[in-house]
């Protein structure tokens, strides 16, 4: 090999250990750099000068020319990346509907320091009260302000969950911007390694790690899939529709209810506009929220749908949940009428697990709902079904019989929100003047009033088959809440354990270790001082022939 060429191998040496000198630095730089993936040189030979070809040789003679710096590559491994993202997302569907419940819990069990349960109580003690002595007027009273109070208390319950819903539905919009915003961000990444890594010489490394932590935080947010072409443009998919193409973002948009304000995420590109202007959004959502939630379905992924299950779709009342019919209401169970409406029932029962038990909030809702509804319209019932309008017995100051707890608005039937107690009665408790036509205390009205507390008649919903009374109506309801809260909590807390391990392992191969670094950082300076004196040796070499050529 001539002696001027040699120089060249050297100089390659020194070039190539340079390189891999400054890439170890580069690693050691960003070792706390949150994103950073390890990157590691690929050293080549270069082009091998053949001399010889003898078959009678053992090989051919052959000499090189170098070493060259072949490229700088990215340690990551896609099985781990596509099994952390998949976990992330659905650690935060599970870790939102964990907090929702946490929330309800509290919605419940406290409302400006006086707990639900204790109005219900105090309700029932004044019934029980009054039962001793009809005619008493403190027993009416007491009766009436608990009546106002448990009213009050109700509302307040159902309409902290209202205001909570409303905090969901901000935070859809807040969710639907950061995704667009990581998907512009992506797409302009796209672009700019495309530019970089177009001529074949240069690895955008920095740029796709850039690009590649946009991708876990996107995937914490919905389902998603995605996969880089040869051109090194990452193409995404949402809930299996396109989302980030090489030449385009399919942005998300947001549709607000007329009636709730509640906002539907939908495709922008999907949507169409109607005569009138306005978006119609048929076949353009994101979101099925009818399917089922299953980890076997991948359907629990994303936290901006799980705040869209929490949420739910409107304001939740005692007429989502169906009521089993009575066969004696029907003359007998085996009348056509009870058939029929035995089969509505089934049918109604199906739309409630589809379109409302799926929903947090919205269960929760209806069930309070219904044991609001069933007690204020049951005392109703048993007040009213006792007066006489001829005596004026039980009746008010328009002849007509009492009711306890009258309508706010008459369009609207007996719900949470639409109820209130009879003015009247507030200003005159003494109208309850339990004495009937015979002068005698209503003794039978007092043991309806109580048989609405102890009948156990009630279900929470279709799904639950044991029956309870108005006085553990609530308190089941509550367990329901907290066992359900207990359940999401140990899939989060067993999601984020598996996130874990999925994020150590990940970091075992992407990770920088300082020690390893310096390790190579010495490798590559020893090679650094070898092609040095390699060179020293040539240059003296030259330097003798040289000189004994004078």
């Amino acid at each position: 090999m001539p002696l001027m060429g040699s120089l060249w191998v050297g100089t390659s040496g020194l070039q190539t250990s340079q390189n891999a000198l400054n890439t170890t630095a580069h690693n050691v730089t960003n070792a706390d750099t949150t994103g950073y993936t390890r990157q590691q040189v690929s050293q080549g030979t270069k082009a091998y000068v053949t001399l010889s070809k003898g078959a009678s040789a053992i090989s051919w003679q052959q000499y090189g020319l170098g070493v060259y710096y072949s490229k700088t590559k990215q340690i990551r491994d896609v099985f781990l990346d596509q099994t952390y993202r998949k976990e992330s997302g659905r650690s935060a569907f599970y870790e939102v509907s964990a907090e929702t419940m946490t929330e309800i819990q509290d919605i419940l069990g406290e409302m400006d320091g006086a707990e639900f349960a204790t109005s219900m109580s105090d309700l029932w003690t004044a019934v029980q009260e009054l039962a001793k002595d009809p005619t008493n007027t403190t027993a009416q009273s007491l009766f009436v302000t608990r009546s106002s109070e448990f009213v009050e208390h109700a509302q307040a319950v159902y309409d902290s969950l209202a205001d909570y819903q409303d905090q969901l539905n901000s935070q859809v919009t807040k969710k639907v911007d950061t995704i667009n915003y990581y998907g512009q961000q992506i797409a302009e990444l796209n672009n700019q390694i495309i530019k970089v890594e177009a001529g074949g010489v240069e690895h955008a490394n920095d740029l796709r790690d850039k690009r590649n932590l946009l991708l876990d935080k996107l995937s914490e947010m919905v389902d998603i899939s995605y996969s880089e072409n040869i051109d090194g443009c990452v193409t995404v998919q949402i809930e299996g529709n396109d989302f980030i193409k090489p030449d385009k973002v399919y942005e998300i948009g947001v549709k607000a209810d007329g009636k709730t304000g509640f906002y539907t995420p939908y495709w922008k590109d999907l949507a169409r506009t109607n005569a009138d202007g306005t978006v119609n959004i048929d076949g353009a959502e994101v979101f099925d929220l009818t399917q089922e939630i299953s980890s076997d379905l991948n359907t629990d992924i994303g936290s901006l749908k799980a705040t869209l299950l929490a949420r739910g779709t409107k304001r939740a009342t005692w007429t989502d949940i169906p009521t089993e019919p009575d066969p004696a209401d029907y003359g007998g169970a085996q009348t056509t009428a009870y058939a029929d409406a035995y089969a509505q029932y089934l049918k109604d029962t199906d739309t409630y697990n589809t379109d409302i038990s799926q929903s947090i909030i919205m269960n929760v809702m209806a069930e309070f709902d219904t044991l609001v509804h069933n007690l204020t319209t049951q005392i109703n019932g048993v007040i009213s079904g006792a007066a006489d309008v001829d005596s004026g017995y039980l009746c008010g100051s328009d002849g007509k019989p009492l009711q306890i707890f009258t309508l706010i608005a008459d369009s609207e039937g007996y719900t949470t929100t639409n109820i209130q107690v009879n003015s009247e009665l507030l200003k005159t408790p003494a109208l309850l003047n339990f004495r009937n036509l015979e002068k005698e205390e209503d003794r039978q009205t007092m043991e309806d009033l109580k048989t609405i507390f102890t009948d156990t008649s009630y279900v929470l919903n279709p799904n639950v088959a044991t029956k309870t009374n108005l006085n553990g109506f609530y308190n089941s309801l509550v367990s329901q809440v907290a066992n359900s809260g207990s359940v999401y909590q140990s899939i989060y807390e067993s999601e984020e354990n598996t996130l874990t391990g999925v994020e150590d392992a990940r970091q075992q191969v992407i990770g920088v270790s300082t020690d390893e670094e310096l390790e190579y950082m010495i490798m590559f300076q020893n090679a650094y001082n070898a092609s040095s004196r390699y060179i020293n040796v040539i240059n003296s070499m030259l330097d003798t022939l040289l000189n004994s050529l004078q």
